[in-house]
């Protein structure tokens, strides 16, 4: 009894010493356990909150814009005659008027209250013919024709004070060439219709008087030794009849004069020099049985927008023909309404416009987004005069009940529609439809160019050649070190292989903008020779192995085969680039790359995808060789073991055993690797040239869409369009790689259950 009392006591203490520990072990089990699964819901929740994120600054560029009536009111001061033009200055908050009788009457806009009257003295014995604004509008230019074929030059002037810390703009009238009739027509003919340009330094004016087109420019000239500056007169007379002329413009650059006759055609004149206009080339912009009612240019003055009798508005910009000779070219219509276009007026500072029709319906566009954005019934009454603010943030319109009726607009990204993010769009100056990304310039006339099919296209050329470098080397190398490596090398190679992954990727992009990308320029016939020798000399390497003596041969351990290799590819490949310069020379009479072009018309950027795809790629072998290695060593030795063992040859076990049990984790180590190149930033950045192009040629650039954002992002305006598209860029690299990666993880599982009974 004692003896069993002895036996039993040591195993009741190590048990009764033993609970804390599982008790403690139990307890460090629940949390490990329950941090898994928060830290593996944070993760779900953080990529959740990114997309919303992401899909909140982005939903606004495709919202549709808004018209909201603000005010209406009687036309200020109506007895004074009909309104030629409504403008308003920058604020909203003033407005102007100018009537057929020379009277201008400046009044608020939400109130309709007079601020100022002021009239035009107008030479007696004449009275007013003819009225137009200035091409140039932030100069404010306005001329009066009058009938004794002489011009008066006026401009609305505001004046913004801060007076007890509150805004106060007062407007004004100024005469940039006098008081003074200008002489237009020397024979005296009444101005029957002018076009204007006004600037400081210089004035145009263009006039149809009798069956005459007049050209005569004004140009101040300011002495260094007087007060007052002199003003020179230059005159000329257009070879054109000037009984059809309808309408009249001149260009911002003072380049170039259009004139229009009864039956739509369009007239283009060269006017660089002054005293001799000449022809460029004549275009009929309309059906026949049609009338032009309106005629405008589009902001920039690259283009033309022609209203007709039938309600269609039409783009016309010039291109050149298979002359190449300039022409003009309609590159886009939108079908506004079924009545006539009486009125059209260009956004300043973007590619919008607005049209309004006979019945008082207006509606607003863009022209490169091809999208019409408000359709509105203004007043039930025609139209007399209507205007869209400087910001495009007000519409007034006058109608001819006596009311002016006032609009608030927000338009805020009318830039974007699917078809210029995802379609070939024509641009102005274009000669076709083309896929382009340019998001700024220096001009404020820009046409923003959101195309994000060439950021696509170089994301996927990118990742292309990087897995093109990545895959075969990462694969072949992690077979060859799990399956056939001795252990010892492996535990040398395997580690040297993942800190390879360890280098930071600027300064690998820093390496091969800066080192690569020159080399192999200057060596590209070193490296396609490089290509083709290795391979073959690694196999006559090994066709001689065989032959050597076999005492010579068992020096070398099992195992450690490859490290022989080593010189024999070091020494290959200094060879190969030795001899390319003198090789290119012998062979192509130059250069590899000028052969190239002169031969194939391929051109060659020093930074290309070539340069992005072996850099890219040394960054993605550590990735894809890691996690293939990792499975493929982890096949069971005994599936290994079985199948030598019923027979079958090292390499049938390799291929018909291991690398099908393996194959789940080699997806998964091509697509993390995928993953990673698609993403990649630093790289791509620095060694592609940037040039968001769509060319197939491994020799010329790219740019990605992380690169792009990296590069724009820092420069654009907080909620701006701009910024919304970089946004929506981030959205669809977002979702590419999300439906990416469900679908390998799906094709992972679908191959891990049909190899796990191996």
């Amino acid at each position: 009894m004692s003896e069993k009392l002895t036996n039993t006591t040591p195993s009741a203490v190590t048990l009764a010493a033993s609970k804390p520990y599982q008790k403690w072990r139990l307890i460090k089990d629940a949390f490990a356990r329950y941090g898994v699964v928060v830290g593996g819901l944070g993760v779900i929740v953080a990529i959740v909150l990114i997309f919303f994120y992401l899909l909140y600054v982005v939903l606004p560029l495709f919202g549709s814009a808004t018209a909201t009536s603000i005010a209406e009111y009687d036309v200020p001061e109506k007895a004074f005659g009909k309104t030629v033009l409504l403008e308003t200055e920058e604020q909203n908050e003033v407005a102007v008027r100018f009537t057929d009788s020379g009277q201008v009457v400046f009044f608020d806009v939400v109130t309709g209250k007079t601020l100022l009257n002021q009239a035009i003295t107008i030479p007696e014995g004449s009275h007013i013919t003819s009225f137009a604004q200035s091409s140039l509008i932030s100069q404010g230019g306005i001329a009066y024709g009058l009938s004794d074929g002489k011009a008066i030059i006026v401009n609305h002037h505001y004046k913004v004070t801060y007076p007890n810390n509150k805004r106060q703009i007062t407007p004004s009238l100024e005469y940039p060439l006098g008081e003074q009739p200008l002489v237009i027509d020397e024979s005296g003919a009444a101005l029957e219709k002018l076009a204007v340009k006004v600037e400081a330094d210089k004035t145009i004016v263009v006039a149809r008087a009798a069956d005459k087109v007049h050209l005569v420019s004004f140009a101040k000239e300011q002495s260094l030794f007087a007060d007052t500056a002199t003003t020179t007169r230059t005159a000329a007379v257009l070879e054109a009849s000037g009984k059809t002329i309808v309408d009249l413009l001149i260009d911002k650059e003072d380049s170039q004069l259009y004139l229009v006759d009864n039956e739509g055609l369009l007239s283009a004149y060269d006017i660089n020099d002054k005293a001799a206009p000449k022809l460029k080339h004549q275009q009929n912009v309309v059906e026949a049985g049609k009338k032009i009612i309106s005629l405008t240019f589009l902001n920039g003055d690259l283009s033309l927008l022609v209203g007709d009798s039938s309600g269609l508005v039409s783009q016309w910009t010039q291109v050149k023909n298979q002359l190449n000779k300039l022409a003009f070219k309609n590159i886009r219509s939108f079908k506004v309404s079924n009545e006539a276009i009486v009125a059209i007026e260009s956004e300043q500072r973007r590619k919008g416009f607005m049209t309004v029709d006979a019945s008082g319906h207006v509606g607003i566009y863009h022209t490169t987004a091809e999208r019409e954005l408000i359709k509105e019934s203004v007043s039930t009454s025609p139209p007399v005069a209507a205007l869209l603010s400087p910001r495009a943030n007000r519409l007034l319109l006058e109608s001819q009940d006596g009311k002016i009726h006032v609009w608030r607009i927000e338009n805020e990204h009318p830039e974007v529609s699917i078809k210029s993010l995802w379609q070939q769009v024509w641009y102005e100056s274009y000669p076709k439809p083309d896929y382009i990304w340019q998001s700024s310039s220096a001009s404020n006339d820009f046409e923003p160019k959101y195309s994000l099919v060439p950021l696509v296209f170089g994301t996927l050329k990118a990742a292309f050649y990087a897995m093109l470098v990545a895959m075969p080397l990462a694969l072949m190398g992690a077979i060859y070190t799990a399956y056939f490596m001795s252990p010892k090398m492996r535990q040398v190679v395997k580690p040297a292989i993942e800190l390879m992954g360890a280098l930071p990727t600027v300064i690998l992009g820093f390496l091969a903008g800066l080192w690569l990308a020159p080399f192999i320029e200057k060596h590209l016939a070193g490296l396609f020779l490089s290509l083709i020798s290795l391979p073959v000399a690694v196999m006559l390497f090994a066709f001689f192995w065989q032959y050597l003596p076999k005492t010579l041969r068992q020096k070398i351990p099992e195992g450690w085969d490859a490290a022989i290799l080593i010189p024999v590819i070091i020494i290959v490949s200094w060879l190969a680039f030795t001899i390319s310069v003198p090789l290119e020379t012998l062979l192509f009479h130059g250069t590899l790359r000028d052969w190239f072009s002169r031969e194939f018309g391929i051109g060659y950027d020093q930074r290309n995808a070539l340069v992005v795809g072996i850099a890219m790629g040394f960054a993605v072998i550590p990735t894809i060789f890691s996690i293939a290695e990792d499975a493929i060593f982890s096949v069971p030795k005994h599936l290994t073991v079985g199948s030598l063992a019923l027979g079958a040859t090292t390499w049938q076990t390799m291929t018909k055993v291991v690398l099908l049990t393996a194959s789940p984790g080699i997806f998964s180590a091509v697509m993390i690797g995928l993953g990673r190149a698609v993403g990649e930033t630093m790289i791509v950045l620095m060694a592609t040239g940037n040039t968001p192009v769509m060319d197939f040629s491994v020799f010329q650039g790219l740019r990605t869409l992380a690169a792009n954002i990296a590069v724009e992002m820092p420069e654009s305006e907080v909620d701006s369009t701009h910024y919304r598209v970089l946004f929506l860029a981030a959205l669809v690299l977002f979702i590419f790689t999300f439906v990416f990666n469900t679908l390998a993880e799906i094709i992972r599982q679908r191959l891990r259950e049909k190899y796990s009974s191996l």
